[in-house]
Protein backbone atom coordinates (compact mmCIF):
# COMPACT_ATOMS: atom_id res chain seq x y z
CA UNK A 1 0.00 0.00 0.00
CA UNK A 2 1.45 3.35 -1.06
CA UNK A 3 1.90 5.97 1.66
CA UNK A 4 -0.22 9.12 1.53
CA UNK A 5 0.28 12.45 3.32
CA UNK A 6 -2.58 14.93 3.78
CA UNK A 7 -2.06 18.69 4.07
CA UNK A 8 -4.31 21.73 4.32
CA UNK A 9 -3.18 25.26 3.36
CA UNK A 10 -4.46 28.50 1.84
CA UNK A 11 -3.86 30.07 -1.56
CA UNK A 12 -5.02 33.53 -0.40
CA UNK A 13 -4.14 35.73 -3.43
CA UNK A 14 -3.53 38.89 -1.40
CA UNK A 15 -0.70 37.13 0.45
CA UNK A 16 1.36 37.57 -2.73
CA UNK A 17 1.47 41.28 -1.99
CA UNK A 18 3.61 43.17 0.52
CA UNK A 19 2.01 43.31 3.96
CA UNK A 20 0.61 46.81 3.49
CA UNK A 21 -1.70 45.40 0.81
CA UNK A 22 -3.26 42.64 2.93
CA UNK A 23 -6.28 44.74 3.96
CA UNK A 24 -7.09 45.52 0.31
CA UNK A 25 -10.14 43.28 0.05
CA UNK A 26 -11.73 44.82 3.16
CA UNK A 27 -11.16 48.33 1.83
CA UNK A 28 -12.48 47.41 -1.61
CA UNK A 29 -15.63 45.95 -0.07
CA UNK A 30 -16.27 49.26 1.70
CA UNK A 31 -16.51 50.87 -1.75
CA UNK A 32 -18.86 48.24 -3.18
CA UNK A 33 -22.31 49.55 -4.21
CA UNK A 34 -24.00 46.22 -3.40
CA UNK A 35 -22.96 46.37 0.26
CA UNK A 36 -25.52 48.12 2.46
CA UNK A 37 -24.50 51.54 3.72
CA UNK A 38 -25.31 50.56 7.32
CA UNK A 39 -22.80 47.70 7.08
CA UNK A 40 -20.09 50.15 6.03
CA UNK A 41 -20.66 52.40 9.04
CA UNK A 42 -17.96 51.81 11.69
CA UNK A 43 -20.59 52.44 14.35
CA UNK A 44 -22.09 49.07 13.41
CA UNK A 45 -18.84 47.10 13.35
CA UNK A 46 -17.90 44.52 16.03
CA UNK A 47 -15.39 45.70 18.61
CA UNK A 48 -13.05 42.92 17.42
CA UNK A 49 -12.96 44.47 13.96
CA UNK A 50 -12.17 47.91 15.39
CA UNK A 51 -9.41 46.41 17.53
CA UNK A 52 -7.88 44.62 14.53
CA UNK A 53 -7.81 47.87 12.56
CA UNK A 54 -6.04 49.50 15.51
CA UNK A 55 -4.66 52.99 15.07
CA UNK A 56 -2.73 52.21 11.88
CA UNK A 57 -5.57 51.10 9.58
CA UNK A 58 -4.75 47.43 10.10
CA UNK A 59 -1.05 47.55 9.17
CA UNK A 60 0.13 45.98 12.44
CA UNK A 61 -2.34 43.13 12.02
CA UNK A 62 -1.19 42.68 8.42
CA UNK A 63 2.47 42.59 9.47
CA UNK A 64 1.75 39.94 12.09
CA UNK A 65 -0.23 37.93 9.55
CA UNK A 66 2.51 38.04 6.91
CA UNK A 67 5.12 36.73 9.33
CA UNK A 68 2.77 34.12 10.78
CA UNK A 69 1.76 32.68 7.44
CA UNK A 70 5.33 32.64 6.19
CA UNK A 71 6.23 30.48 9.15
CA UNK A 72 3.18 28.28 8.59
CA UNK A 73 4.17 27.60 5.00
CA UNK A 74 7.73 26.86 6.06
CA UNK A 75 6.42 24.31 8.57
CA UNK A 76 4.14 22.66 6.01
CA UNK A 77 6.96 22.59 3.45
CA UNK A 78 9.22 20.80 5.96
CA UNK A 79 6.53 18.16 6.46
CA UNK A 80 6.29 17.78 2.69
CA UNK A 81 10.08 17.57 2.28
CA UNK A 82 10.38 15.00 5.04
CA UNK A 83 7.72 12.90 3.30
CA UNK A 84 9.45 13.32 -0.10
CA UNK A 85 6.48 12.51 -2.35
CA UNK A 86 6.56 11.11 -5.87
CA UNK A 87 3.59 13.30 -6.74
CA UNK A 88 1.62 16.16 -5.16
CA UNK A 89 -2.12 16.37 -5.84
CA UNK A 90 -3.68 19.76 -5.04
CA UNK A 91 -7.41 20.40 -4.81
CA UNK A 92 -8.07 24.00 -5.81
CA UNK A 93 -10.88 26.05 -7.29
CA UNK A 94 -10.99 27.44 -10.81
CA UNK A 95 -12.39 30.97 -10.77
CA UNK A 96 -13.14 31.59 -14.43
CA UNK A 97 -9.56 30.82 -15.41
CA UNK A 98 -10.10 27.63 -17.40
CA UNK A 99 -13.69 26.91 -16.35
CA UNK A 100 -15.53 29.31 -18.65
CA UNK A 101 -18.55 29.38 -20.92
CA UNK A 102 -17.10 26.71 -23.21
CA UNK A 103 -16.70 24.06 -20.47
CA UNK A 104 -17.52 23.93 -16.74
CA UNK A 105 -16.87 20.47 -15.28
CA UNK A 106 -17.46 19.72 -11.64
CA UNK A 107 -13.90 18.35 -11.34
CA UNK A 108 -10.92 18.24 -13.70
CA UNK A 109 -7.50 16.62 -13.31
CA UNK A 110 -4.61 18.41 -15.01
CA UNK A 111 -1.96 16.08 -16.39
CA UNK A 112 0.53 18.72 -17.51
CA UNK A 113 3.92 18.18 -19.15
CA UNK A 114 6.95 16.91 -17.27
CA UNK A 115 8.33 20.46 -17.12
CA UNK A 116 6.49 23.76 -17.48
CA UNK A 117 6.67 27.24 -16.05
CA UNK A 118 4.31 30.00 -14.95
CA UNK A 119 5.17 33.72 -14.91
CA UNK A 120 2.97 34.97 -12.06
CA UNK A 121 4.11 38.59 -12.21
CA UNK A 122 3.79 39.09 -15.97
CA UNK A 123 1.86 42.13 -17.20
CA UNK A 124 0.63 41.01 -20.63
CA UNK A 125 -2.48 39.10 -19.63
CA UNK A 126 -1.02 35.59 -19.78
CA UNK A 127 -1.66 34.67 -16.18
CA UNK A 128 0.19 37.37 -14.30
CA UNK A 129 -1.07 39.91 -11.77
CA UNK A 130 -0.75 43.03 -13.89
CA UNK A 131 2.68 43.98 -12.62
CA UNK A 132 1.61 44.62 -9.02
CA UNK A 133 4.39 44.46 -6.43
CA UNK A 134 4.96 41.06 -4.85
CA UNK A 135 6.38 40.32 -1.42
CA UNK A 136 9.50 38.68 -2.87
CA UNK A 137 10.37 41.64 -5.10
CA UNK A 138 10.52 39.37 -8.14
CA UNK A 139 10.51 40.95 -11.62
CA UNK A 140 7.87 40.44 -14.27
CA UNK A 141 9.91 37.89 -16.18
CA UNK A 142 10.51 35.67 -13.12
CA UNK A 143 9.28 32.12 -13.74
CA UNK A 144 7.89 29.56 -11.33
CA UNK A 145 9.32 26.30 -12.65
CA UNK A 146 7.16 23.23 -12.09
CA UNK A 147 6.93 19.59 -13.11
CA UNK A 148 3.77 17.74 -14.04
CA UNK A 149 3.21 13.99 -13.89
CA UNK A 150 1.04 12.90 -16.79
CA UNK A 151 1.39 9.19 -16.13
CA UNK A 152 0.28 9.55 -12.51
CA UNK A 153 -2.60 11.79 -13.65
CA UNK A 154 -3.66 9.13 -16.17
CA UNK A 155 -3.45 6.47 -13.49
CA UNK A 156 -5.58 8.55 -11.12
CA UNK A 157 -8.17 9.53 -13.73
CA UNK A 158 -8.46 5.92 -14.89
CA UNK A 159 -8.92 4.65 -11.35
CA UNK A 160 -11.58 7.25 -10.60
CA UNK A 161 -13.52 6.49 -13.79
CA UNK A 162 -13.36 2.78 -13.04
CA UNK A 163 -14.85 3.53 -9.61
CA UNK A 164 -17.80 5.42 -11.05
CA UNK A 165 -16.39 8.98 -10.82
CA UNK A 166 -16.94 10.55 -14.27
CA UNK A 167 -13.61 12.36 -14.20
CA UNK A 168 -12.73 15.16 -16.60
CA UNK A 169 -9.06 15.62 -17.38
CA UNK A 170 -6.83 17.89 -19.48
CA UNK A 171 -3.25 17.75 -20.73
CA UNK A 172 -2.94 21.47 -21.44
CA UNK A 173 -4.64 24.68 -20.28
CA UNK A 174 -7.63 25.98 -22.23
CA UNK A 175 -7.50 29.72 -21.49
CA UNK A 176 -5.12 30.41 -18.63
CA UNK A 177 -1.73 28.84 -17.81
CA UNK A 178 -2.94 27.75 -14.38
CA UNK A 179 -5.67 28.84 -11.96
CA UNK A 180 -4.33 31.02 -9.16
CA UNK A 181 -5.41 28.46 -6.56
CA UNK A 182 -2.58 26.24 -7.79
CA UNK A 183 -0.02 28.87 -8.77
CA UNK A 184 -0.24 30.53 -5.36
CA UNK A 185 -0.07 27.21 -3.52
CA UNK A 186 3.25 26.40 -5.18
CA UNK A 187 4.53 29.97 -4.70
CA UNK A 188 3.78 29.82 -0.97
CA UNK A 189 5.08 26.28 -0.45
CA UNK A 190 8.34 27.62 -1.87
CA UNK A 191 8.26 30.63 0.46
CA UNK A 192 12.05 30.86 0.70
CA UNK A 193 12.56 30.14 -3.01
CA UNK A 194 14.48 26.90 -2.68
CA UNK A 195 12.56 25.54 -5.69
CA UNK A 196 9.60 23.15 -5.82
CA UNK A 197 10.96 19.81 -7.08
CA UNK A 198 7.90 17.57 -6.72
CA UNK A 199 5.71 16.63 -9.70
CA UNK A 200 2.25 18.17 -9.37
CA UNK A 201 -1.29 17.23 -10.39
CA UNK A 202 -3.70 20.16 -10.02
CA UNK A 203 -7.22 18.87 -9.30
CA UNK A 204 -9.65 21.68 -10.16
CA UNK A 205 -13.04 21.93 -8.47
CA UNK A 206 -15.94 24.14 -9.57
CA UNK A 207 -16.37 25.66 -6.12
CA UNK A 208 -18.21 28.79 -7.29
CA UNK A 209 -21.02 26.98 -9.08
CA UNK A 210 -23.99 29.26 -9.64
CA UNK A 211 -21.91 32.46 -9.52
CA UNK A 212 -18.88 31.30 -11.50
CA UNK A 213 -19.86 32.64 -14.92
CA UNK A 214 -21.92 35.59 -13.71
CA UNK A 215 -19.32 37.06 -11.36
CA UNK A 216 -16.19 35.59 -13.02
CA UNK A 217 -14.52 35.18 -9.64
CA UNK A 218 -13.37 37.75 -7.13
CA UNK A 219 -15.58 40.53 -5.78
CA UNK A 220 -17.42 41.35 -9.01
CA UNK A 221 -20.81 40.36 -7.58
CA UNK A 222 -20.54 43.25 -5.13
CA UNK A 223 -20.16 45.76 -7.96
CA UNK A 224 -22.21 44.47 -10.88
CA UNK A 225 -25.97 44.68 -11.49
CA UNK A 226 -28.10 41.60 -10.77
CA UNK A 227 -28.95 39.05 -13.41
CA UNK A 228 -31.49 40.25 -15.99
CA UNK A 229 -35.09 39.54 -15.06
CA UNK A 230 -36.12 36.07 -16.11
CA UNK A 231 -32.56 34.75 -16.42
CA UNK A 232 -32.08 31.64 -14.33
CA UNK A 233 -28.99 30.87 -12.27
CA UNK A 234 -26.31 28.57 -13.59
CA UNK A 235 -26.05 25.03 -12.17
CA UNK A 236 -24.58 24.65 -8.67
CA UNK A 237 -21.21 23.46 -7.46
CA UNK A 238 -20.87 19.77 -6.57
CA UNK A 239 -22.38 18.88 -3.20
CA UNK A 240 -20.05 18.70 -0.18
CA UNK A 241 -20.82 14.98 0.32
CA UNK A 242 -19.93 14.33 -3.32
CA UNK A 243 -16.59 16.10 -2.89
CA UNK A 244 -15.93 13.83 0.08
CA UNK A 245 -16.82 10.79 -2.05
CA UNK A 246 -14.40 11.92 -4.74
CA UNK A 247 -11.67 12.51 -2.15
CA UNK A 248 -12.22 9.04 -0.72
CA UNK A 249 -11.94 7.53 -4.21
CA UNK A 250 -8.71 9.46 -4.82
CA UNK A 251 -7.27 8.00 -1.60
CA UNK A 252 -8.35 4.50 -2.63
CA UNK A 253 -6.77 4.79 -6.09
CA UNK A 254 -3.50 6.25 -4.83
CA UNK A 255 -3.24 3.79 -1.95
CA UNK A 256 -3.14 1.03 -4.57
CA UNK A 257 -0.72 2.94 -6.80
CA UNK A 258 3.08 2.84 -7.10
CA UNK A 259 3.19 6.52 -6.09
CA UNK A 260 4.03 8.05 -2.75
CA UNK A 261 1.48 10.88 -2.79
CA UNK A 262 0.81 14.10 -0.93
CA UNK A 263 -2.82 15.30 -1.06
CA UNK A 264 -3.29 19.03 -0.44
CA UNK A 265 -6.47 21.05 0.02
CA UNK A 266 -5.74 24.67 -0.83
CA UNK A 267 -8.13 27.44 0.11
CA UNK A 268 -9.00 29.80 2.89
CA UNK A 269 -12.14 29.04 4.87
CA UNK A 270 -15.13 31.43 4.95
CA UNK A 271 -14.58 34.44 2.69
CA UNK A 272 -16.03 37.73 3.91
CA UNK A 273 -16.87 39.02 0.43
CA UNK A 274 -18.87 35.87 -0.34
CA UNK A 275 -20.90 35.73 2.87
CA UNK A 276 -24.15 37.70 3.10
CA UNK A 277 -24.33 36.68 6.78
CA UNK A 278 -22.09 39.56 7.86
CA UNK A 279 -22.88 41.94 5.04
CA UNK A 280 -19.82 40.75 3.07
CA UNK A 281 -17.44 42.53 5.46
CA UNK A 282 -16.06 39.80 7.74
CA UNK A 283 -15.96 35.98 7.66
CA UNK A 284 -18.43 33.58 9.26
CA UNK A 285 -16.42 32.62 12.34
CA UNK A 286 -19.22 30.48 13.74
CA UNK A 287 -19.48 28.41 10.56
CA UNK A 288 -15.72 27.95 10.45
CA UNK A 289 -15.50 26.99 14.12
CA UNK A 290 -18.14 24.32 13.55
CA UNK A 291 -15.95 22.61 10.97
CA UNK A 292 -12.67 23.34 12.75
CA UNK A 293 -13.87 21.79 16.00
CA UNK A 294 -15.14 18.77 14.07
CA UNK A 295 -11.92 18.17 12.15
CA UNK A 296 -9.88 18.68 15.33
CA UNK A 297 -11.63 15.69 16.88
CA UNK A 298 -11.77 13.78 13.57
CA UNK A 299 -15.57 13.95 13.49
CA UNK A 300 -15.83 13.90 9.72
CA UNK A 301 -19.56 13.20 9.66
CA UNK A 302 -20.15 16.84 10.66
CA UNK A 303 -18.42 17.84 7.43
CA UNK A 304 -20.49 15.38 5.38
CA UNK A 305 -23.74 16.79 6.74
CA UNK A 306 -22.83 20.37 5.82
CA UNK A 307 -25.11 21.41 2.97
CA UNK A 308 -24.04 23.44 -0.04
CA UNK A 309 -26.57 26.12 0.91
CA UNK A 310 -25.03 26.41 4.39
CA UNK A 311 -21.55 26.68 2.90
CA UNK A 312 -22.58 29.34 0.41
CA UNK A 313 -24.33 31.41 3.09
CA UNK A 314 -21.15 31.22 5.18
CA UNK A 315 -18.91 32.16 2.25
CA UNK A 316 -17.28 28.72 2.46
CA UNK A 317 -17.52 28.08 -1.29
CA UNK A 318 -13.83 27.22 -1.65
CA UNK A 319 -13.93 24.76 1.23
CA UNK A 320 -15.24 22.17 -1.22
CA UNK A 321 -11.50 21.66 -1.82
CA UNK A 322 -11.20 20.75 1.86
CA UNK A 323 -14.23 18.47 1.62
CA UNK A 324 -12.25 16.35 -0.85
CA UNK A 325 -9.27 16.20 1.52
CA UNK A 326 -11.48 15.30 4.49
CA UNK A 327 -13.11 12.53 2.46
CA UNK A 328 -9.68 11.15 1.61
CA UNK A 329 -8.44 11.30 5.19
CA UNK A 330 -11.61 9.70 6.53
CA UNK A 331 -11.16 6.84 4.07
CA UNK A 332 -7.60 6.38 5.35
CA UNK A 333 -8.69 6.69 9.01
CA UNK A 334 -6.37 9.63 9.66
CA UNK A 335 -6.40 12.22 12.42
CA UNK A 336 -5.06 15.75 11.92
CA UNK A 337 -2.19 17.66 13.47
CA UNK A 338 -3.16 21.35 13.62
CA UNK A 339 -0.42 23.75 12.57
CA UNK A 340 -2.41 26.98 12.80
CA UNK A 341 -5.92 28.41 12.71
CA UNK A 342 -6.55 32.14 12.36
CA UNK A 343 -9.76 34.13 12.57
CA UNK A 344 -9.81 37.68 11.25
CA UNK A 345 -12.21 40.54 10.63
CA UNK A 346 -10.19 42.63 8.17
CA UNK A 347 -8.00 40.11 6.30
CA UNK A 348 -10.69 38.67 4.03
CA UNK A 349 -10.97 35.08 5.28
CA UNK A 350 -10.23 32.69 8.11
CA UNK A 351 -7.27 30.36 7.48
CA UNK A 352 -6.23 26.87 8.58
CA UNK A 353 -2.99 24.93 8.23
CA UNK A 354 -2.83 21.26 9.20
CA UNK A 355 -1.37 17.90 8.31
CA UNK A 356 -2.52 14.28 8.36
CA UNK A 357 0.63 12.20 8.90
CA UNK A 358 0.82 8.80 7.18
Amino acid sequence: MAEILGLGVTHWPTLCMPNEGLTGVFKTTLRAPNVEAARKDPANWPRELIAELGNDDGLSAANRCGERFGNDFRAIRKILDDFNPDVVVVWGDDQYENFREDIVPAFCLLGYDDQFEIKPWHTNGDGGNGGKPNRWGEPGDWALKLRGHREAAKFLATGLIERGIDMAYAYKPLHHPMAHAFTNTFLYLDWDRAGFPYPVIPFAVNCYGRTLLHAKGGLAHLFQPPRPAGESEDPPAPAPWRCMQVGAAVAEVLAASPYRAALIASSSWSHAFLSPKNGYLWPDHEGDRLLFDAVSRADYDVWRKRSLAEMEFAGQHEMLNWMALIGAMEALDRRPVIQDYMETYILASDKCFLSFPP
